[in-house]
């Protein structure tokens, strides 16, 4: 092979190279920035997640509970006399 071959080749690749590492880089920006988005999303959703856990821990307490079984459905707890015992 003669000389200005093999540095046209070397050129060549030299060129591609580059290119190749540029586009690596804006292959990297553009995925860093959907991790940014995505991990955003992630910590909006936690803080959701959050939220509806208290939400619901305030829905199902005891005594809410039983203040709408009183007021609402016109429950009560049994008398002593009331309360029958079955035995098999």
């Amino acid at each position: 092979m003669s000389l200005r071959v093999l540095l046209a080749l070397l050129l060549a690749a030299n060129i591609g190279s580059a290119i190749l590492v540029v586009y690596a880089r804006h292959q990297h920006r553009e995925l860093f920035v959907e991790l940014t988005r995505l991990e955003k999303a992630r910590d909006e959703l936690n803080i959701e997640f959050g939220r509806l856990q208290l939400e619901q821990a305030t829905w199902a307490e005891s005594n809410r509970i039983d203040q709408i079984a009183r007021n609402k459905l016109g429950m009560k707890f049994p008398e002593a006399d009331e309360i029958v015992v079955v035995r098999p």
